[in-house]
């Protein structure tokens, strides 16, 4: 149960998943907030970005600088071999505990 991670930093890891290639910052937050329904800061996700890159579940690397972000370049994130075993783990888990939920009536 210590590797199962929350459910906002399994969205946000879902999310670096569903987005292949495309995965940094503002894709990754805006499908965040499609995928949750809810309304997360652009900065609530990068600090779960940066947990999950902590704890070895993602990896980074900066992409090549543009004129149109005045000289910055995109920060990429790609799951970790590791990432999707843990997302796979966490989903077993959760999986099992639905099963003894009741339905509402």
């Amino acid at each position: 149960m210590r590797n199962l991670l929350g459910s906002f930093e399994l969205v946000v890891l879902l999310a670096v998943i569903q987005l292949g290639e495309d995965a940094y910052g503002v894709p990754v937050a805006r499908e965040v907030v499609r995928a949750s329904r809810r309304n997360w800061s652009v900065a609530s996700v990068y600090a779960a970005l940066d947990r999950l890159e902590k704890k070895g579940l993602v990896a980074s690397e900066l992409g090549e600088s543009t004129p149109e972000r005045g000289g910055r370049a995109k920060k990429y994130f790609r799951v970790t071999a590791n990432g999707l075993r843990i997302a796979r783990e966490t989903k077993r888990t959760f999986a099992a505990f639905w099963q003894i939920v009741p339905e509402t009536h």
